[in-house]
């Protein structure tokens, strides 16, 4: 016959070396409720391996992003007896990478080459910071590329004669257009999917969870699908128009009479100039007032859409 092993126990300097924090932040965590108590024997306070555990778990929703309030949400609505596998799996599901694209390298002779030949340290900051390159620690010639479709992209525009500066304003712009739709269909699938997941304590088991991850990835593409397919509706709805307006016209547009001068400011005639080029000037702050009164026509005709609480579910 042999004894079982008991658990082992750790005093609370041994579960900080443990775990790689500190005594005075575990303190921190068992005042904020995050931590269970001690076990109290005799003098000494003495922490088990689920400790450890629940240690870890913090740090891995810490290193995602998550605040101590958030966390504190999480332990507290899913960590009910039945553990946090599911949650977890599901923070790691929705935390994945939502496309098939693989991350590159390119090095910095490699960058300079693929547009034009000449160093620019100005485009390379601004590519930095809006993440199209990431630095990689200890190698200053190489860059990662999250996404090499994009840098492709750039590198098509810039050969056909756009500006790297007007590159990178177009994917600002373009990106808080992007991140609105994201944000709507996060809410649409939050309302009709989601909600009995987030809000039904009954379907906080590690089993649902499991479920919502599942439906996680049969719907990640859908997003995608749709964006593709609406873009491809209005770019040939658009450029149509466009081409019509253009080879329609009875005089070309250069020489065009209903042409109104306005009055700008210096600095703003500048600035794009520095932007485009002087000769683009015109047609870019004509193009940027076209998109803004296509946006407000837009925006004017949204409350005419049927309210969220109108939608029928079909039988």
């Amino acid at each position: 016959m042999t004894d079982a092993t008991p658990p082992r126990s750790y005093r609370i300097e041994e579960l900080a070396h443990r775990t790689g924090t500190t005594v005075r932040t575990i303190r921190a965590y068992q005042d904020r409720g995050l931590l269970p108590r001690p076990e109290r024997r005799g003098r000494a306070n003495l922490y088990a391996p689920a400790h450890v555990t629940r240690l870890h778990q913090i740090a891995h929703l810490l290193d995602r992003g998550y605040t101590l309030a958030s966390i504190k949400e999480l332990l507290d609505a899913w960590d009910t007896g039945r553990g946090l596998g599911g949650i977890l799996g599901l923070v790691t599901e929705v935390e994945g990478p939502w496309t098939d694209e693989r991350p590159d390298r390119v090095t910095r002779a490699e960058l300079d080459a693929r547009f034009g030949g000449s160093p620019d340290e100005d485009a390379v900051t601004e590519a930095v910071e809006l993440g199209v390159l990431e630095r990689i620690d200890g190698d200053p010639d190489t860059f990662l590329v999250p996404s090499p479709q994009e840098l492709s992209v750039a590198v098509e525009l810039h050969a056909a004669g756009v500006p790297l500066t007007a590159i990178s304003a177009h994917l600002r712009e373009l990106r808080s257009q992007v991140e609105h739709i994201a944000a709507r269909f996060l809410e649409f699938t939050s309302e009709y999917v989601f909600a009995r997941y987030l809000e039904d304590p009954g379907h906080r088991t590690d089993a649902h969870a499991a479920e919502a991850a599942s439906l996680v990835r049969r719907l990640r593409p859908l997003a995608q699908q749709t964006v593709d397919a609406e873009l491809a509706r209005a770019m040939r709805a658009f450029a149509t128009r466009h081409l019509r307006e253009r080879l329609g016209a009875e005089t070309p547009a250069t020489q065009r009479q209903d042409v109104r001068a306005v009055n700008l400011p210096a600095d703003t005639i500048e600035a794009v100039e520095r932007l485009v080029g002087q000769e683009h000037a015109a047609r870019f702050i004509a193009v940027s007032a076209e998109r803004e009164v296509h946006a407000r026509a837009l925006d004017g005709l949204a409350p005419l859409a049927r309210p969220a609480g109108e939608v029928r579910e079909s039988p």
